[in-house]
């Protein structure tokens, strides 16, 4: 998956409406369904988050990136948690190489000493955790739409990811893409994210216009390598389905492979920031679909035997 494949510019990424949720819930999830049986990406669109809103979360996340490396360094990475600052230390198994960005990662039961402070940053923590809730509102809008066509109830998605309990795993991540210089664009063999599937339920992905890079691979084009760009508006989320909602709908909803490319020549080559929010059920949430086609499995082992498998030569 480390290869450059091709380009398909033909195939849809939908967008869908969530406005009038609560008397349109039957039919958006239909078309929630249909766009994730297809492709397995899709934007929502009238999602109830404030376009203000949004800029002032990019905003607190440059602010944090513009401190110094070794401000940021106070604040390190716990793999075990997901929680907290890295830089150019996630290897795909796809490239081999580092992936040209730093990340923060929110997870909020273990967040401790994580979090800068007021001195350094005024109201990230209030912020963030605020716009994390936003996030994690819609996810679950999407995530009842999914138990409704599974046969689960209304809010089961939500007490699976229970926000109270400290079994809550699921994060929001900033994101900083290097910029690349105009003259080394001919010349990377690296890459900004190699190609991957995540982990999760449910992505939320929140992209800057004219930041673009984002491409998705359903598995039926595997072979052929025909990527299709996703384009970034700010007033859309992109969306895409992960392995473990692959697993709770015995593989009826597929988790496909994405990446962000390097600028090509001629392309936009500055920073990019996005922010994404991942929907992990809670470590003791038990994933077992309608069909048992595979055994039951809690959330945190699941998530810990994903994590070994992809990346268990690094």
């Amino acid at each position: 998956m480390g290869a450059m494949g091709s380009t398909d510019t033909m195939r849809e990424v939908r967008r869908i409406d969530l406005s009038n949720f609560a008397t349109r819930q039957a039919d958006i999830a239909d078309q929630l369904w249909d766009a994730a049986v297809d492709v397995g990406f899709f934007q929502l669109e009238n999602h109830g988050i404030e376009p203000a809103g949004i800029d002032h979360a990019f905003e607190m996340a440059e602010r944090f990136f513009a401190l110094p490396d070794d401000v940021k360094a106070k604040y390190p990475l716990k793999k075990a948690v997901n929680a907290g600052w890295e830089s150019r230390a996630q290897v795909r198994p796809s490239t081999g190489t580092p992936d040209q960005k730093e990340s923060y990662q929110l997870t909020r039961p273990h967040m401790g000493d994580l979090w800068p402070t007021e001195s350094e940053l005024p109201g990230f923590r209030q912020g963030m955790l605020a716009f994390e809730r936003q996030s994690w509102e819609v996810s679950m809008r999407v995530l009842s739409c999914f138990a409704m066509k599974l046969g689960f109830g209304p809010a089961f998605f939500e007490r699976a990811h229970d926000q109270d309990a400290y079994s809550y795993q699921s994060t929001l991540r900033l994101l900083h893409y290097f910029a690349i210089a105009p003259e080394a664009q001919d010349q990377l063999g690296l890459w900004r994210a190699g190609a991957h599937t995540d982990f999760d339920c449910l992505t939320l992905l929140y992209q800057r216009k004219g930041q673009g890079g984002l491409e998705v691979c359903p598995g039926k084009e595997m072979e052929a390598q025909a990527w299709t760009p996703i384009e970034p508006h700010d007033d859309v989320i992109t969306c895409n389905i992960g392995d473990m909602l692959m697993r709770w709908s015995d593989d009826r909803l597929p988790s496909n492979f994405h990446r962000v490319k390097n600028p090509a020549a001629g392309e936009y080559s500055g920073p990019r920031y996005s922010i994404a929010f991942f929907a992990q059920a809670n470590r003791d949430a038990v994933i077992e679909g309608p069909a048992r086609k595979y055994p039951a499995i809690t959330a945190g082992d699941y998530l810990n035997q994903r994590i070994a498998a992809n990346f268990k030569a690094y």
